[in-house]
């Protein structure tokens, strides 16, 4: 009998669900129990086929826009925010809607909406499309928040008034990558004003800076996470950038290539803030079974954050 070859697993400390991930779950779990099947959702609840698959089985219904939605159901708007124009045209057709953004997303929009009432020209560090980065622009004006994505576009940027300008972040984004980015716009713009508290929030942080920490010297980084998911992304270009010969996304451990571990003696294990534990859980237990594991937790901070859920699923 071949014995099965040792490897060490390295597990990153936070990994996984954040809070505003949890509270949005949360939120859909709790307007189900209160107000019955169906309940719909506008957009993914969160980045995460596993989770939105469990939440249709208990009645939630998932759809692009509002006026997929009927007027005497529910409908929870998504944890990445939604342009103001959905709770107006939801306040304008009567409907009960519960807001499920995430608290750290809202106090970007809060920023974003301060500057606009003081006269600043607005920049938003982001990438184009994403849902946060659409909610947020779309709490002004068109055209009033002008999007960022790369140190070559913060070198073209052109402010009306170079001495007037204000820039927030999408909460999600690589926190090395939009340093400089900054760094890039404080040049230029010495007088921009930035955020009063980092808008990278710190489930992002936590866990690239976990990453970062597993990513050195390692033959191989898997990240649990959706290809969808711009944190989970994030982690494998971090551990990738931190030294790691392979990193990869994996939604789940059937979409493992086992032929990433051949010659692999050190291997990393995280997951984006979408993503729930047993997934990870299970990608162990698959690893277990080839090979002999020795697990070691290399924890860089530790999260005791919680959200409060709204009124209407308290």
């Amino acid at each position: 009998m071949t014995s099965k070859p040792t490897l060490t697993l390295l597990l990153a400390s936070p990994r996984g669900f954040c809070a505003g991930v949890d509270r949005a779950i949360q939120i859909v779990e709790q307007a189900l129990k209160r107000y019955g099947a169906p309940v719909y959702v506008r957009h993914e609840i969160v980045h995460n086929k596993h989770v939105v698959d469990r939440l249709k089985a208990m009645g939630a219904v998932f759809v692009k826009e509002l006026d997929e939605c009927p007027d005497d159901r529910p409908v929870v708007f998504s944890a990445h925010g939604v342009p103001k124009r959905v709770p107006n045209e939801a306040k304008r057709r009567e409907m009960l809607y519960v807001d499920a953004t995430c608290p750290l997303v809202s106090k970007v929009h809060v920023e974003a909406q301060r500057h606009y009432k003081s006269g600043k020209e607005i920049v938003l560090i982001g990438h184009e499309g994403h849902p946060e980065v659409v909610g947020t622009m779309g709490q002004l004006p068109e055209g009033v928040v002008k999007l960022v994505e790369t140190v070559e576009d913060a070198e073209h940027f052109e402010p009306v008034d170079p001495a007037n300008v204000a820039f927030v972040t999408q909460t999600t984004l690589s926190v090395d990558d939009t340093a400089d980015i900054v760094a890039k716009l404080q040049e230029r713009f010495p007088a921009i004003s930035a955020p009063h508290k980092e808008d990278i929030c710190y489930a992002t942080t936590n866990r690239q800076a976990a990453v970062k920490a597993i990513g050195e010297g390692t033959d191989l980084v898997l990240v649990v996470g959706a290809p969808n998911s711009s944190n989970s992304v994030r982690l494998v270009e971090v551990a990738k950038r931190a030294g790691a010969t392979q990193a990869h996304l994996v939604p789940s451990a059937e979409h493992v290539d086992w032929s990433w571990f051949d010659d692999a003696k050190r291997v990393g294990i995280s997951a984006g803030a979408s993503a729930p534990e047993d997934l990870i859980e299970d990608l162990i237990a698959q690893i277990a079974g080839r090979f002999n594991v020795e697990i070691e937790t290399v924890e860089v901070a530790r999260e005791d954050v919680i959200f409060k859920l709204p009124k209407e699923v308290a």
